[in-house]
């Protein structure tokens, strides 16, 4: 681990010359030296050395106008240039004995010398699914324009580790680097627009052209490679272990700017991509299927030619050209052809199998397997439409659109019916072959947007889909609402509807809820035997704290197993995490391993989030490292499932609980100074104003903490390093339980069960980026002073819980085991603590006088903190 953070702090201080030197020749010698004063000051006051960290404040506070800008860009630069390094050193390490699988190969191993038979592993290999949904971030920093100069970057940092480079070749490498740091210091890295949910669509299309669309096929190659090599055995042809679905474009929960017509655009811009990239794919596998034997179907196909399989892949190309165009048209409201386009992953799949299938039959299998191959992973991955879309919508606006038919057919006011009759009436129409939406109906323009989208659904071909997403889910009205509304829109298909569960009493109802529904034999029918169900973390832990949320979240994976398996039904479970703790947020393999045994039996779907995007998904070499990470936990997790708690340790975890969510709540809901506090001490009110996202920060403009979004909420305290969410009321009750003599039943919970072993670690991780002296600067310079005792009192309870926590793993330091983490932590910390300092400075200017120069160096901050933090909401 030495020598590679030693590799690692090599490549950081050659980033960061490179990045000096285009500082000081674009902003001149004078900025360049006030930086350098900065940065040196920064690291002793680190060190401990209180009169450099005084004039480190002083340098700070003291910056002139034209000078906050460039300051904070110089060090928001550099903690995004130290993050490429990392991330690449990271992969190295995992990639140093040149095996890319060493994960899943180390836990195949000790499934195996555990006494599973290897075709057991092999049947689980076989049966992998890992369904990704990539999702639009409200507080995502970093601009496409300059995300494709950091990839480059990272490119020439991989050249430049090659063994045996030449010096010319390093040159080379070395003034292509300082020309990228310098493209990417003149470019404006913050957006002045509030992008449209078609950006982010946008967005989301280029992380699968630019790092997916290569790293799929690796990860399955090198997965094969494990399948021949331990059972003797391949993944079959058509094996698609990794998926990908989309909320970009989908997700209109709160967010008025995703309309059916959006909707729409974005599946129709997601085909025209993925047409476009199999054209490319296309025109080089021409060029290497030049053979001329082949079976009869191909013979069929080619006529006489002498290359028949170029004349296959010519008639594809056509289609796809052809498809490309009509899209355009539709795009552009002209009348579009549907002759002989595209329509469907097997119109692309077919003429590839029977070139696969002619090529071994006669005899050429190593060709076959090749980049034929590789091509068709592609297309069993992504298929026609690129990424599937879910579609999600809160519970109430469905309710509303029931409310205003039901008031227009003089049947009552379905909002003021109890559950039992809505069930009954929703039932009743569902099974009703006539239509219950009369055409001269006019619905307010909410209601016309909900019927509009299911409209939208009707149209599509199944296979463009994933499930309908019921946000604030509570009752099992909301799931057959949703169903009797896309049967109104005579939608031809079942679509999958996931109630989200995300508040604490949702997630303790959750298993009722679903029973409730699976006893009716249509809806069991309906289903075909197959329930999904979302797992909220983020409004979870918002509206209980963490402690009491993950809990809450454990307990209702269980119930929700039992009760599907009673039921005879398979669940998914969809794990709605973030980046962060407060929002579920963990490493992988620890995640994965921390659930109930038994919650991936039916594979893996689970968020990925703006920035966890780019940290996990933005290269392909850091796909492949995830999707090695998820497919070794899962397989780990069916084959060899974590211990169930034993009842001495739910009594504990039910007492931590109740205890952590009363402190919570006690602080953030029932503390009248707690929300003036928090909109005083964290740029909350700010970060609202900024062109982050497309979705408004609030669900509702009016409301206070409560209709906050949980990803604001947690980025504005993750910018005062407080990092409230991730551990307020779970250090309080931990400390009363080793107040009552439970010390030695929490240490051997820690020891023996996965879950709560990675809900401390995650602790630390937290308490490791959080810094008591910046939170009270803040305080002393932006909170009014009658509200200093609350900020007080909150730092001396996280001094208190981190103490707590350190008792029970019996460390002297927070991160003990995990030295790569915590020197990492150490080292951004020296550039993201002038951020800081510089941010309050900033927060006080603008809110006395709002400047635009002033502002732009916010965002400054802003994006930089987040760099530093490795994680924004």
């Amino acid at each position: 681990m030495t020598d590679q953070f030693s590799a690692l702090q090599e490549k950081i201080r050659l980033l960061g010359g490179l990045l000096g030197n285009t500082i000081r020749d674009a902003e001149g010698k004078e900025l360049f030296s006030k930086v350098e004063t900065i940065r040196r000051l920064s690291k002793s006051a680190r060190a401990g050395n209180t009169e450099d960290s005084e004039k480190l404040t002083q340098e700070l506070v003291l910056l002139n106008g034209g000078e906050l800008t460039p300051v904070a860009r110089a060090f928001s630069h550099f903690l995004n240039l130290a993050n490429i390094a990392e991330q690449h050193q990271t992969v190295s390490a995992n990639d140093e004995d040149q095996n890319p699988l060493r994960h899943l190969e180390q836990v195949y191993s000790e499934l195996k010398d555990s006494g599973l038979p290897k075709e057991t592993i092999a049947d689980a290999l076989a049966r992998l699914k890992i369904e990704l949904v990539l999702t639009a971030h409200p507080t995502e920093i970093t601009r496409r324009t300059l995300i494709h100069k950091y990839r480059e970057i990272n490119n020439c940092i991989a050249a430049l580790d090659s063994s045996g480079l030449a010096a010319a070749r390093r040159e080379e490498l070395e003034t292509r680097l300082r020309e990228l740091i310098a493209q990417a210091w003149h470019t404006d890295e913050i957006r002045r627009i509030r992008p449209t949910p078609i950006d982010e669509a946008k967005w989301g299309m280029a992380v699968v052209e630019n790092s997916l669309w290569e790293a799929v096929p690796r990860f399955l190659k090198q997965l094969e490679v494990i399948q021949r090599n331990k059972v003797g055995r391949s993944l079959p042809i058509e094996a698609t272990p990794v998926r990908f679905v989309s909320w970009m474009g989908g997700d209109r929960d709160g967010n008025p700017n995703v309309t059916a017509e959006v909707t729409r655009k974005v599946i129709l811009l997601g085909r025209w991509k993925a047409a476009d990239l199999y054209m490319k794919d296309l025109q080089d596998l021409s060029q290497e299927l030049s053979m001329s034997r082949c079976n009869d179907d191909i013979r069929a196909i080619a006529g006489d030619s002498d290359e028949p399989y170029r004349v296959v892949l010519h008639k594809l190309e056509a289609k796809l050209e052809r498809t490309m165009v009509a899209l355009c048209d539709e795009l552009e409201g002209r009348k579009a052809s549907e002759n002989d386009i595209i329509h469907s992953r097997d119109d692309l799949w077919q003429p590839l199998h029977a070139c696969y299938q002619s090529l071994k039959e006669m005899g050429m299998e190593i060709i076959a397997e090749g980049l034929l191959k590789t091509y068709m992973q592609r297309v069993r991955c992504f298929g026609a439409h690129l990424v599937r879309l879910d579609i999600r919508q809160e519970s109430g606006r469905h309710r509303q659109a029931l409310s205003e038919l039901t008031r227009h057919l003089d049947l009552g006011d379905y909002a003021e019916w109890s559950e039992d009759e809505r069930q009954q009436f929703l039932l009743r129409e569902l099974q009703n072959k006539r239509p219950l939406t009369p055409h001269s109906w006019q619905p307010s323009a909410d209601v016309r947007e909900v019927l509009d989208t299911c409209k939208v659904i009707a149209g599509l071909p199944r296979e463009a889909l994933g499930a309908y997403v019921i946000s604030m889910a509570k009752v099992p009205s909301d799931v057959l609402a949703v169903k009797l509304l896309l049967k109104e829109a005579d939608c031809p298909f079942s679509m999958p509807v996931a109630p989200l569960f995300e508040t604490l009493d949702d997630l303790n109802n959750a298993g009722k809820v679903i029973d409730n529904l699976l006893s009716v034999d249509w809806y069991k029918e309906e289903t075909g035997g197959r329930q999904m169900v979302m797992i909220g973390y983020s409004d979870s832990a918002k509206d209980a704290g963490a402690m009491a949320a993950s809990w809450a979240q454990y307990r209702a994976q269980e119930t929700l197993i039992r009760v599907c398996d009673d039921r005879g039904v398979e669940l998914t479970l969809f794990h709605g995490r973030g980046g962060t703790i407060g929002r579920g947020g963990a490493p992988a393999h620890a995640a994965l391993l921390s659930q109930p045994p038994g919650t991936l039996r039916s594979g893996l779907r689970v968020t990925e989030q703006g920035e966890t995007i780019r940290v996990k998904l933005g290269m392909p070499d850091l796909a492949v490292n995830t999707f090695n990470l998820y497919t070794s936990a899962i397989l780990e997790a069916n084959l060899r499932p974590p211990p169930e708690p034993k009842p001495e340790w739910r009594q504990v975890m039910d007492k931590l609980s109740t205890r952590s969510c009363a402190e919570f709540r006690k602080t953030v809901y029932e503390n009248p100074d707690f929300t003036p506090y928090f909109r005083a001490a964290t740029p909350e009110s700010e970060l609202g104003k900024l062109p982050l996202g497309s979705r408004p920060a609030k669900r509702r403009p009016e409301g206070g903490i409560e209709s906050l979004r949980a990803i604001p909420w947690i980025f504005a305290w993750t910018q005062n390093r407080l990092m409230l969410p991730a551990w307020l009321g779970a250090g309080a009750a931990l400390g009363e339980v080793v107040k009552q003599g439970g010390k030695a039943e929490l240490e051997a919970m820690c020891r023996e069960w996965p879950f709560f072993s990675t809900r401390l670690g995650m602790l630390e991780m937290v308490y490791a980026k959080t810094d008591i002296g910046i939170a009270e600067y803040y305080d002393k310079r932006l909170v009014p002073s009658a509200l200093w005792p609350l900020g007080q009192y909150l730092r001396q309870q996280l001094a208190r819980d981190i103490e707590v926590v350190l008792a029970i793993t019996n460390d002297g330091h927070l991160m003990a085991d995990d030295k790569w983490n915590q020197k990492a932590v150490e080292m951004r910390g020296i550039y993201t603590d002038p951020l800081n300092v510089l941010q309050a400075e900033l927060l006080i200017r603008v809110r006395q006088r709002p400047d635009p120069e002033v502002q732009r160096a916010l965002l400054a901050t802003v994006a930089g903190i987040a760099a530093g933090m490795r994680n924004t909401g």
